[in-house]
């Protein structure tokens, strides 16, 4: 008889089971509702196949969708060989490449025999997906040698597949899963136990765009459809509500309808600001610098162009080479392509981060111990050389600029210096509208400078301010996220909730002991010696750019008044109130508020219409009875009806309610 595997369920019971047992088959021993829910299993760990037999003695979590990040992740998945199988039936000849979950759906890379695929083919994709789902093909796990792969894809006329094949890993098992007995896919898994546990009304392709083989611009153009796929018909509906919702409230549009911005080829990755969407970057930029002058920061400002050599000694030139700005753009390299530098100095590159010029301006003259903490700031101007398709708006740019800041301290002091950042950041996100954001740690990457002891004391060193700041919970979102540091130091990432529920990730601060060891930073401590200073690289609202992207699409234009481009503007109905909305106008301006005149011949509900489009706070319409009584009729955006008031009232409202919350504060 066959050695029994020992299998620990969640609650410590162990139960026996002879070889060849699945996870299914004891969810079925241990009741009817589990062997009905259960869709997939942890084994030690490990996300399988619920049919997949158990291998020896192991830890074992049964999945059922109520383990939601894991379900979704199962039928996304599943979703996407769907989609490959209905487009193979469809188009016969179609090569298939990858088909990867995304964060929202799925999508899958195809090599059309005869046309690219357009979004006219959506709809006969969803149908024949539909009925490979209804109709319930075992999804089975098999692993194959490497030549009969190769074979079976060369045969099949899938010269992707079999270039890839060829080039995974020796020591790799290659997996295939069959739909039914009809087709099937190389992939890792896991999947679900069928496509009948898919519910064929919670999926929908949204869009087809071309991908190039492999992600590079020298190979084969392909196509890639892309869809969004849930556990039900109410999560999908749930989605597309959120999407319309997004659409609406795209930064594009709004900045567009409201006059703030443009792009062009121009300046490919830059922003051309209009001037009411400078004003609203002036009154940002205005109120950061108040809350850092507040908070004990100096404010800097240091070159956009240094020597190569300068980058090379910070590591950036190793690690971020790739993404740089170089001046010349003829570089000599080794035979390995590394780039090597010239002894005469004639090499420059655009800064893309403002950290190594912090450190030289630190390195001028003797700093004591006693000097420390030196908290210092720059809204710097930095370009990164991003790839063309990863550009967005004005949310993903390559000249951009930081709200960015180093804090030069004693170890000792780290604990409180982050502690205070984090009340702080606390306090700017309250202030410019966000209720909710997560903390997420990012740890060591692969690739990185410094000891692994110089980072399990960075790592440490986080995680107990996060701790003292009474953020390490739940309330937080805090979550540990290994390999995603920057390659010198760990680092607190601070995701945003905007008011349709997207996160994005914006703030930061990472402990760092590497640059100023690299750049040979120094303070002369109590003892007389040079000592090392930890910097901490931190960030509150990311980038001037993609933060403004970010305020736009969760106001949906609609701006707090401080930051509001214009605030008020003096409509009237009739031409014989134009010089009293001219003076009403004057004294607005003399209060400190930006006011405009709209003394067009239109009718009212025309100008109405258009300075809500323009999403103006505040129209005041001024018509005969208001010239004569000195009153105005104040309509707010969002608001129905309208208050008549005194004009010297109305400035009194607005400028109460235009005062920047932290000046309110005092």
């Amino acid at each position: 008889m066959s050695e029994m595997f020992q299998i620990t369920l969640p609650d410590g019971s162990v139960r026996e089971v002879a070889p060849g047992t699945t996870p299914a088959d004891i969810a079925a021993a241990i009741g009817p509702g589990l062997a009905k829910a259960a869709i997939a299993a942890r084994v030690d760990g490990e996300l399988r196949d619920i049919m997949r037999p158990l291998d020896g003695d192991a830890q074992l979590a049964l999945v059922t969708a109520r383990d939601e990040a894991d379900a979704l992740e199962l039928a996304r998945h599943d979703f996407a060989h769907v989609l490959a199988e209905a487009v193979q039936q469809l188009f016969p000849g179609t090569q298939i490449t990858f088909g990867p979950s995304t964060d929202d759906g799925f999508y899958y890379d195809f090599a059309p025999k005869d046309r690219p695929f357009t979004d006219e083919d959506l709809p006969a994709i969803e149908a024949a997906m539909r009925a490979i789902i209804a109709a319930d093909k075992p999804l089975k796990r098999e692993e194959w040698s490497r030549a009969d792969l190769i074979a079976r894809w060369t045969e099949q006329g899938e010269t992707f597949k079999a270039e890839w094949a060829a080039e995974l890993p020796d020591d790799e098992a290659l997996t295939v899963y069959w739909s039914g007995g009809d087709w099937l896919d190389m992939c890792r898994g896991p999947h679900l136990a069928s496509t009948g546990k898919l519910d064929p009304q919670a999926f929908k392709l949204t869009r087809v765009s071309g991908a190039y083989w492999r992600g590079d611009q020298k190979n084969a153009m392909l196509s890639r459809i892309y869809g969004t796929g849930w556990l039900n018909k109410k999560q999908l509906d749930a989605h597309l509500t959120r999407l319309e919702e997004a659409a609406k409230r795209d930064h594009r549009k709004i900045g567009q309808e409201m006059d703030l911005f443009h792009l062009q080829s121009e300046a490919q990755g830059s922003v051309f600001w209009h001037p009411k969407g400078f004003i609203l970057w002036r009154q940002l930029e205005a109120y950061m610098r108040r809350r850092l002058d507040a908070a004990g920061y100096v404010e800097v400002k240091t070159p956009q162009l240094m020597d190569a050599r300068q980058w090379e000694r910070s590591g950036h030139w190793g690690k971020y080479r790739e993404n740089m700005f170089v001046v010349p753009d003829e570089i000599p390299s080794t035979e390995d392509d590394a780039p090597v530098l010239s002894g005469k100095g004639d090499l420059m590159a655009l800064k893309p981060m403002n950290c190594p010029a912090h450190v030289l301006v630190f390195k001028q003259g003797i700093t004591s111990y006693r000097e420390l903490p030196i908290r210092m700031a720059e809204f710097g101007c930095c370009h990164r050389n991003e790839p063309h398709g990863a550009l967005h708006g004005i949310m993903r740019v390559r000249q951009f600029t930081q709200d960015d800041a180093h804090i030069f301290c004693r170890e000792d002091q780290l604990i409180e210096e982050i502690v205070a950042f984090c009340d702080l950041l606390d306090s700017v996100y309250a202030d410019l509208g966000f209720e909710t954001y997560a903390i997420k740690l990012a740890l060591r990457p692969e690739q990185r400078f410094g000891s692994d002891a110089e980072w399990d004391r960075a790592e440490q060193i986080l995680r107990d301010a996060v701790a003292a700041a009474g953020r390490a919970n739940d309330d937080y979102g805090w979550e540990e996220l290994p390999g995603e540091g920057a390659f010198y130091a760990p680092k607190l990432e601070f995701h945003l909730t905007d008011a349709i529920g997207r996160t994005w990730q914006v703030g930061t601060i990472q402990a760092d002991t590497v640059l100023p060891e690299r750049l040979d930073a120094a303070y002369v401590g109590e003892d007389g010696e040079k000592h090392r200073p930890v910097m901490l690289h931190r960030a509150i609202l990311g980038t001037f750019e993609r933060f403004i992207g970010i305020l736009i699409e969760h106001h949906a234009g609609r701006f707090p008044l401080w930051l509001a481009p214009v605030q008020a503007v003096a409509a009237t109905i009739v031409s014989d109130a134009n010089d009293y909305a001219r003076s009403a106008v004057e004294a607005l301006r003399a209060a400190g508020l930006r006011a405009e005149t709209d003394l067009r011949n239109e009718k009212i509900n025309y100008k109405v219409r258009e300075h809500s489009l323009a999403k103006v706070p505040h129209l005041l319409v001024i018509g005969k009875r208001e010239a004569e009584e000195g009153t105005v009729a104040i309509r707010t955006l969002g608001q129905e009806g309208q208050r008549v008031m005194p004009l010297a009232d109305a400035i009194a409202m607005l400028q109460t309610e235009a005062t920047p919350p932290d000046l309110r504060r005092g």
